[in-house]
């Protein structure tokens, strides 16, 4: 019986671990023990209610105006204790947030295999997006065995010297959470607010965007909107208060655009399915949307998810507002660039994913105790 512990704190992290969470616990001859970090509090707990999981550990870290030290400290020590009980065979972790991180740190100070899931992305900018690079690059100096979402990801691995046969390519999970979220007969009264309209659905809170990238962007959605009466713009607006100061400055006037809480997965899941094009600065929106057949715009310089700007579906515009208002004047103006985009194949995998990383898992020999680091250096 393998013992495989999986980790997780924030609501993208839980999106797509919670599948897999579910997968491994179907699975005979393996033990799964969940661990979570509370990084994010409310919309992890959203996400666990939806998928119905329960974690064993829950570290509860998450304090008001917490900093990336905070995390950081918390996590490592917090989960020591955990580790240290538990004595897992493997741990699973999931791209690139301090808690990610720190719990590979710990397993590395602890002699523990780590498995990282979405390995591999890279946008060979180490403070774009800041800290995120620098935790997925670490991670994955750690981990014995990379879950690389496609192709391209398992190459940049190979590229910085992993070795193939710890690298699997399985797909993105995100894609297999979408399949058991979205609803036909789904309803909710903003998209009964927004179904006689062009609906951009935007998501904008990245760190490196505070201030003026952030102020651009929304002129921009201003912009488009006053030139396009059809078009509403529903925004599920970050808790941060900055955030929420600028926004309600900008956009706090405009009819057509309205601002509310974050949502839950299911509820996100379901407006994107139903949205004509989607505006953000996230990740794994990217992943979704373009297996859903939605035209991205990415409000960033960067993106660690190149292989949905090569087949098309999404499109980076930076923060500035003259090309973000281009960008979006081309989705509305023009049925050729929208169809090319809408049409655009998703090279983020079939909704298979975790499925293939349980059966690697399983696999007799797949999992082995840490041999990297001399005993004498494990002993706590």
């Amino acid at each position: 019986m393998q013992k495989i512990m999986v980790i997780f704190g924030t609501r993208p992290e839980a999106v797509k671990m919670c599948p897999l969470v579910r997968e491994l616990k179907a699975r005979a001859g393996i033990q799964t023990v969940v661990c979570v970090t509370g990084q994010h509090r409310q919309m992890l707990d959203q996400v666990l209610e939806v998928f119905s999981v329960l974690p064993d550990y829950d570290l509860s870290i998450m304090q008001e105006k917490q900093t990336l030290f905070d995390i950081t400290e918390k996590v490592l020590l917090r989960m020591q204790k955990v580790l240290e009980k538990e004595r897992p065979d493997v741990v699973l972790v999931h791209g690139d947030t301090s808690t990610a991180f720190a719990s590979a740190l710990a397993c590395f100070y602890l002699g523990i295999p780590v498995g990282h899931v979405e390995a591999g992305l890279r946008t060979h900018n180490l403070y774009a997006p800041f800290p995120e690079k620098f935790n997925r690059k670490v991670i994955g100096i750690i981990s014995r065995y990379d879950f690389a979402p496609t192709a391209a990801a398992r190459e940049n691995l190979l590229q910085e010297g992993k070795e193939d046969s710890r690298i699997f390519v399985t797909g993105n999970t995100v894609i297999d959470a979408l399949r058991t979220t979205i609803r036909t007969a789904y309803t909710h009264p903003e998209l009964e607010w927004a179904k006689d309209s062009r609906l951009l659905l935007m998501t904008v809170h990245r760190r490196e965007n505070l201030g003026e990238p952030m102020r651009q962007i929304f002129r921009a959605v201003r912009r488009a909107c006053r030139e396009h009466p059809d078009v509403k713009v529903i925004y599920p607006i970050h808790k941060n208060p900055s955030i929420r100061e600028t926004a309600a400055e900008i956009l706090g006037n405009v009819p057509q655009i309205h601002m509310m809480e974050p949502l839950d997965v299911l509820a996100f899941h379901n407006f994107m399915a139903r949205c004509y094009c989607i505006l953000t600065d996230s990740g794994g929106i990217q992943e979704e949307a373009s297996f859903l057949g939605k035209p991205v715009l990415v409000a960033r310089d960067t993106t660690e998810r190149p292989e949905g700007v090569a087949a098309g579906t999404l499109r980076l515009t930076g923060t500035k507002e003259e090309t973000i208002y281009h960008s979006l004047q081309m989705l509305l103006d023009s049925p050729d660039f929208y169809r090319d985009m809408s049409n655009a194949a998703s090279p983020y995998g079939d909704g298979q994913a975790s499925r293939r990383i349980a059966d690697i898992l399983l696999e007799p020999g797949a999992i082995v105790p840490e041999l990297t680091a001399p005993a004498e250096f494990l002993k706590t």
